[in-house]
């Protein structure tokens, strides 16, 4: 695909890496000649220097042979004007647009970015995606990773298999038997560093990470099967109150009655401004990491520290000050995927980077197919995919023992007709069937043809 990114910060440099690494034509836009430099030095894309929403700009990267423009820029109206001049002048196909003010985004506005209006197909709102992983992150806590699919009835949890896990050392298939009306499959698994699909003979071991397919109501069943009962947290620090911490305590706020919420704020104006808009959540002037700061948010008896500030390096420090201080865990935001590596080691038990929520909404379109969502995982390394199967699609029709998959990918659960299914050797995939699959990078041009329509079906 030929694809114009407007913007070359975190968000953008993380979108074009990613899809220049799957051979996309990319061209990125941004008023920054040190950043375009940086693209340039660093991706195999094509970098110019200039305003993202000027039609000569547009025009010199590309835009009227571009399928896709992704607008990112720190600015919400250059990224809607970006996307109305590539749609009135250059009639590029598909607009995606960060939104990042909830000014535009109120439910009662949602006719503003139709094509009789403002032409934007997919709006994108990183604050509000990161805050709803945060979110099911809180809910669930054994879990270190939570998406869902199939209109939220099908979950994938990521879950670490320690020493006491009840499941390791016991081959899949025998899992299956012991409980066979227990609709959780085990789709990946991470072991020392590398990511692989397991086979029914395989064994689970302490150290691992498996990424398990379930149903929503059996999500916390399979987390106890695994050894983690965690309670949900009753008591929470939160550092950092902009968009994202804000929309976090706010949803507690509706959520969760017996949550006690505490934020700290850096900013005395912004803290001031986020105390008027919340009810039940104090908030605390200071540094994060101010130890008596700390104290005073009463760190030493908290569930859980959300770091959620501007700063990975500040994330990072405050989290592990909040265990020493005993807090019982955290969860922190790192944009920086390079210091995702060694989060373990230094004791945070969690982390959410927005570069992944971000581009895994933007996959969704770029995948071919009838792809529904697409949810990014280990940078890359793999992806779970939600597809409808056409009547076209290799899929439909045999046993699911005798179709010939390609290596690299696993079935994890089939949607019909409002009911989730256990994908057995006896299934039979039927047209409309939405299928979740888990697939190694290398396997996914694979999947994206298996869900195409064929010019034999015209």
């Amino acid at each position: 695909m030929r694809i114009i990114i407007c913007g070359a910060g975190q968000v953008g440099y993380g979108i074009a890496e990613r899809l220049a690494a799957e051979k996309n034509d990319i061209s990125i836009i941004d008023t920054s000649p040190e950043l375009i430099q940086a693209v340039r030095d660093s991706l195999d894309v094509r970098g110019f220097v200039g305003h993202g929403a000027h039609p000569d700009v547009l025009e010199k990267a590309g835009a009227q042979q571009a399928d896709m423009i992704i607008a990112v820029t720190l600015y919400d109206e250059v990224n809607i004007v970006a996307c109305e001049v590539a749609h009135a002048l250059f009639n590029v196909p598909m607009k995606v647009a960060r939104i990042r003010s909830q000014s535009y985004l109120q439910p009662h506005y949602q006719d503003l970015f139709s094509r009789d209006h403002l032409p934007i197909d997919v709006i994108i709102s990183p604050e509000l995606e990161v805050g709803e992983m945060v979110l099911r992150r809180i809910a669930l806590p054994g879990a270190t990773d939570v998406v869902r699919f199939a209109e939220n009835k099908i979950a994938m949890v990521a879950i670490e298999c320690l020493e006491d896990c009840p499941v390791i050392n016991t081959p899949l298939a025998q899992l299956s038997e012991l409980f066979p009306d227990l609709p959780a499959t085990v789709v990946g698994v991470t072991r020392n560093g590398k990511l692989f699909i397991p086979r029914s003979a395989d064994q689970l071991v302490a150290g691992d990470l498996a990424y398990v397919v379930t149903t929503k109501d059996q999500v916390r069943r399979t987390l106890g099967l695994f050894g983690h009962e965690e309670q949900e947290a009753t008591r929470i620090v939160i550092a950092g109150g902009g968009n994202i911490g804000l929309f976090v305590a706010k949803t507690i706020e509706k959520r969760q009655n017996r949550t006690k919420v505490k934020m700290i704020e850096h900013g005395r104006e912004r803290a001031v401004a986020i105390a008027d808009e919340l009810r039940r959540t104090v908030v605390l002037n200071g540094s994060a990491l101010d130890q008596k700061l700390l104290l005073e948010a009463d760190i030493q008896e908290a569930d859980l520290m959300i770091a959620l500030t501007n700063n990975d390096q500040v994330n990072i420090l405050s989290s592990v000050m909040a265990k020493r201080l005993g807090c019982k865990s955290n969860l922190a935001l790192i944009n920086n995927s390079s210091y995702l590596d060694i989060t373990k080691s230094v004791g945070i038990d969690a982390t959410v980077n927005p570069g992944t929520v971000t581009v895994s909404r933007i996959l969704q379109h770029v995948r071919r197919g009838r792809i529904r969502a697409v949810h990014s995982i280990q940078r890359g390394a793999a992806e779970i995919i939600e597809a409808e199967a056409l009547e076209t699609s290799p899929l439909v029709g045999p046993f699911l023992r005798e179709l010939d998959l390609p290596d690299g990918m696993r079935i994890g659960a089939v949607y019909r007709d409002g009911e989730v299914i256990k994908p057995s050797g006896s299934l039979r995939i039927k047209p409309k069937d939405r299928v979740v699959i888990f697939a190694l990078a290398h396997a996914v041009k694979q999947v994206e043809q298996m869900f195409r329509v064929s010019l034999e079906f015209f």
